[in-house]
């Protein structure tokens, strides 16, 4: 599959609104409001770089922020009809106005929210959490994951309201959250082990769990996400396994190649995070596709280099832009982990670059911060 490149940004903005099309019952319906966030994803048709380095990341986050100060502290139905997330998708994509826009998120509450791609379609998710104890049986001896512990797991279940033909408002999240019940009832404070399918309870294992339990009555699911930690968690569609692994790293740079205006081109830092992604099939034994401690011990020598450190020092990073920078970290890591299809990387949060050479993953919500 070709490379692709992407920029990501995102905003923030308080509003109220109604929901008229809902059912006068439905707590949307009256007069609420949010604390919203909206992403926005730019490919790589606008994606040419000039003397002013990521212009292009920095075009898109200030028409962002202007976007969403017009609606900033304000009733959205004096600007937007049917404010829904979706229709806020949509409004947004007109006001930035910009060529290459391939995907518009709205996140309504750090549980719920759309994302609207540049074909129209739209998917949406909601998220849900629940506490429980597991012990992988299969690992090798000494693993760590073959002793009993637990996490605060979560899953976000992604629909595509495409197929929500007969319902003018698509989706209803309390339809989701009605389907989520039983299981989640099965699941919270449980030890997985116990339940019947879940005897090898890895995150690969369980959103399969979810995803053939929930099918049959919800045709709209399109991906299941379990987060086993903060910093890894699995992606099923019913046949395709993807992980993916987080890290953080502090580091300086200088943006040489910008002018001398921009505050790049001097000494700065940033709170790197990135996520790498990987595509597997799934080890029979095992349960899993490749496992998140060989991901983070595969990263680590990477790591070492850059975290604590001035980017600008590292054969290849003499002027670190988001661009370069996540093509250097692909160069590096591609070797070590061949299962790699994918690269975010975030300069703040929410900010950044995408290097994608697979499929695409379902997008992941944003944690509140």
């Amino acid at each position: 599959m070709s490379e692709r490149f992407y920029y990501e940004a995102i905003s923030r903005f308080e509003a109220a609104r109604r929901v008229g099309i809902l059912p006068s019952s439905h707590r949307s319906h009256g007069l609420h409001g949010h604390s919203f966030i909206v992403r926005a994803r730019l490919g790589e048709v606008a994606t040419t770089k000039n003397k002013d380095g990521d212009k292009n990341l920095s075009s898109l986050v200030q028409r962002l922020k202007r976007c969403s100060a017009k609606i900033d502290y304000t009733l959205l139905n004096d600007t937007i009809e049917e404010p829904t997330n979706e229709n806020l998708a949509r409004w947004f994509h007109g006001c930035l106005d910009m060529d290459g826009i391939s995907n518009i998120g709205i996140q309504s509450t750090i549980n719920e929210g759309a994302d609207l791609d540049a074909d129209n379609s739209v998917h949406i998710w909601r998220r849900f959490r629940f506490e429980a104890a597991h012990q992988l049986p299969n690992v090798p001896p000494g693993h760590q994951c073959g002793q009993t512990h637990g996490h605060g797991f979560e899953v976000v279940l992604h629909a595509n309201q495409s197929l929500a033909k007969d319902d003018p408002m698509g989706i209803d999240f309390d339809l989701i959250d009605a389907m989520w019940a039983p299981l989640h009832q099965q699941l919270n404070y449980k030890n997985l082990n116990s339940i019947d399918g879940l005897e090898n309870p890895t995150s690969e294992n369980i959103a399969a769990w979810i995803w053939e339990r929930l099918k049959d009555e919800f045709v709209e699911l399109s991906w299941v996400s379990v987060y086993e930690t903060k910093s890894s968690g699995c992606h099923y569609d019913g046949e395709n396994y993807r992980i993916w692994k987080e890290r953080g790293f502090e580091s300086a740079l200088v943006i040489a190649n910008t002018a001398k205006h921009n505050p790049e081109h001097y000494l700065h830092g940033h709170s790197y995070l990135i996520r790498l992604h990987l595509t597997a099939p799934l080890d029979e034994v095992y349960g899993w596709t490749v496992d998140y401690g060989d991901v983070k011990e595969k990263f680590s020598p990477i790591y070492k280099q850059l975290d604590h450190n001035q980017l600008n020092d590292i054969d290849g990073l003499k002027s670190p832009d988001i661009r370069t920078f996540v093509n250097w970290i692909k160069a590096q890591v591609s070797p070590k982990i061949p299962e790699l299809d994918r690269i975010d990387l975030y300069e703040t949060p929410g900010c950044g670059g995408i290097l994608s050479w697979g499929s695409e993953p379902p997008i992941l919500p944003i944690k509140a911060l």
